[in-house]
């Protein structure tokens, strides 16, 4: 077993980020890397906010989008190992005013595992075409300003059809909002209530909620250049972000995360700092600890949808809350069968390996290249290739 002695090389992490914001494509991380159980690197580099000059640093605070899914289903994990939710619920049960109508017309048999793995027949407005239902109907997406509660979000996206009959496909969504709506109705607390009690409270995650902890830790909000100075260009109060050709793109409200008076997002909604993810991230990799029964992360880690197909995610597949990798050929990565892997719109991209005992985080301030852009990529070559060691 020789290598419980190999030491993690940063120089290839180091040069990626570092040719990174050289090149411009992301103003500033915090990258975090956890393996056998030990931090091996932890660095802030760039700016947290450019017109202010302000350097990164390691506790600095971002805008979760959809970092915060794996937590909300964590929250209802909880919920199940205490015997108070169980997966085979229906949605009505909890919200029996939530109720879709398939496309043929039929109101859906919907249940809280299809909420918890994107089979629900749900999508999100920023997948739809500009003039889409969803956008008819007024639907939030959970990062805009949309001046609603969650309850007229839930009536919005129940007044549309369904893309298709629960459990029949897969579609990144948004029904981790529902199951916050779920968990405040099993719970009788709100959404940030809950959460604090099932999972920040009990990790000693004092840096996570649904508004900023300290909004001077607050890192500015940036998107990829769409001009000639070739610099992340800082995004306004209201503002929207270019997605797949023929998407109606992301409507973001970078001051969202300071408003307590928005609705609480289970999809999309907290903010935190890397050190806090990464625990979470530990927890469950190493089996839970006491926040969790070993049984019940493995089936949150397990894929749950068979061989649907994802869009966007080659050889992989979905467990309760994120992506787990099938096949490695097929997606194109060194990361070993059964990582879990997600991102964030704001630029964050995660991965846990657990046959390599490996957690990566990796928070930008910069969307979308920090959650799907080059760097993603050749960080996490660049992890690999710092734990290489002999087989």
């Amino acid at each position: 077993m020789g290598d419980r002695n190999m030491k993690f090389n940063p120089a290839f992490v180091e040069e990626v980020i570092h040719r990174t914001l050289a090149e411009k494509r992301i103003v500033g991380s915090v990258v975090q890397i956890a393996w056998k159980g030990e931090v091996v690197y932890n660095s802030a580099d760039g700016l947290a906010d450019r017109e202010q000059n302000r350097r990164m640093q390691e506790n600095a605070l971002f805008r979760y989008a959809s970092v915060t899914k794996p937590i909300v289903s964590t929250a209802a994990m909880v919920l199940i190992s205490q015997g108070k939710l169980k997966l085979d619920d229906p949605v009505m049960k909890w919200l029996p005013e939530f109720r879709p109508k398939q496309p043929n017309g039929e109101v859906a048999s919907m249940t809280v595992h299809h909420l918890m793995t994107h089979t629900a027949g749900l999508t999100y407005r920023f997948f739809q075409e500009n003039g889409g239902t969803y956008e008819l109907a007024g639907v939030s997406d959970g990062m805009d300003i949309a001046g609603i509660t969650l309850e007229e979000n839930l009536q919005r996206i129940a007044s549309t059809p369904l893309l298709y009959e629960p459990g029949k496909m897969w579609r990144y969504s948004i029904a981790t909002d529902v199951l916050g709506a779920v968990i405040e109705k099993v719970t009788g607390l709100t959404l940030r209530e809950a959460v604090q009690l099932l999972v920040t409270h009990p990790l000693g995650m004092k840096d996570t909620d649904f508004v900023a902890v300290d909004s001077e830790r607050m890192t500015a909000a940036y998107a990829d250049s769409s001009d000639i100075s070739g610099q992340p260009r800082r995004l306004r109060d209201e503002d929207q972000v270019p997605f797949i050709e023929g998407t109606a793109g992301f409507q973001l409200a970078p001051e969202r995360y300071l408003d307590p008076s928005a609705y609480l997002s289970g999809g999309a909604g907290m903010v935190g700092s890397v050190g806090d993810f990464l625990v979470l991230l530990e927890t469950l990799r190493q089996g839970g600890g006491s926040l969790l029964p070993k049984a019940l992360v493995t089936e949150m880690t397990t894929n749950q949808i068979g061989d649907l197909d994802m869009p966007y995610w080659p050889g992989r597949g979905f467990g309760l809350g994120f992506t787990l990798l099938k096949d490695q050929v097929e997606a194109g990565t060194p990361e070993s069968a059964g990582t879990w892997r997600m991102g964030g719109t704001y630029g964050h991209s995660w991965f846990v390996d657990p046959a390599e005992e490996l957690s990566v985080v990796a928070f930008t301030n910069t969307a979308l290249e920090g959650m799907s852009g080059r760097f993603t990529t050749e960080l996490y070559e660049a992890v690999y290739e710092g734990i290489e060691r002999e087989r």
